[in-house]
């Protein structure tokens, strides 16, 4: 395993990951940070111990997604997926998972191609869209939507909603503004199936992950 992500405190998540997924991260670690020095593809500034930090806070969620993802193949959009955060290291750990990753930044896109070859990951599928016309070309096509940095909490979930099968879900990583996020939804569209905190190895930061199923039909048109 490499001592990189072992300092990370990366065992301490409990993903049982093999040697082929440490290695496969450390590779889209590499990538990335080869490619934003030239195509600068996020926010993340300078270290490669900052990226190595928002791949541990990717992958933490797994345990939670994994107690409500039931199906053995389930098909989740990730939305704005820029650099493939969270999308690329779920699609590491959970091969049987299928990801579409939307990105309508074509240097991003670029990007998320070449690490789609480059790991050989054929569970997913690249769109170089915005969001709002994805979501008219595939509504009601996904079991799960999921998200990063992405847009506050109350467009995500209108955004996530034309995408959702009936009993869809929309996993939301959020910071410390969580709750004044969540007083901008309209909980009658909405149920809360989880808040939950994420304690990131290292990282001091809050972190919270929401789990929403929605309560009504999605619209025709935006």
């Amino acid at each position: 395993m490499n001592e990189g992500l072992l300092a990370l405190g990366i065992q301490d998540l409990g993903l049982n990951l093999s040697d082929s997924n440490i290695a496969d991260l450390e590779l889209f670690l590499q990538e990335m940070g080869r490619w934003n020095q030239v195509h600068n593809l996020t926010a993340i500034e300078g270290e490669q111990e900052s990226i190595r930090l928002h791949l541990i806070d990717s992958i933490a969620v797994l345990p939670i997604m994994r107690q409500f993802l039931k199906e053995a193949s389930p098909k989740i959009a990730d939305l704005g997926s820029g650099g493939g955060l969270p999308a690329v290291p779920i699609a590491i750990v959970q091969p049987e998972w299928h990801l579409t990753l939307i990105e309508a930044v074509r240097k991003k896109t670029a990007f998320l191609q070449h690490v789609r070859g480059k790991l050989k990951l054929k569970n997913i599928e690249v769109l170089s869209e915005r969001v709002e016309d994805v979501a008219v070309q595939q509504k009601a096509q996904f079991d799960a939507v999921i998200s990063r940095a992405f847009t506050n909490l109350a467009r995500f979930l209108d955004l996530s909603l034309p995408f959702l099968k009936p009993n869809g879900l929309v996993f939301a990583m959020k910071g410390k503004r969580a709750d004044e996020e969540m007083q901008e939804v309209c909980m009658d569209d909405w149920q809360l199936l989880a808040d939950e905190p994420l304690h990131i190895p290292n990282l001091s930061v809050e972190r919270r992950f929401l789990v929403l199923r929605p309560m009504r039909k999605s619209p025709l048109s935006f």
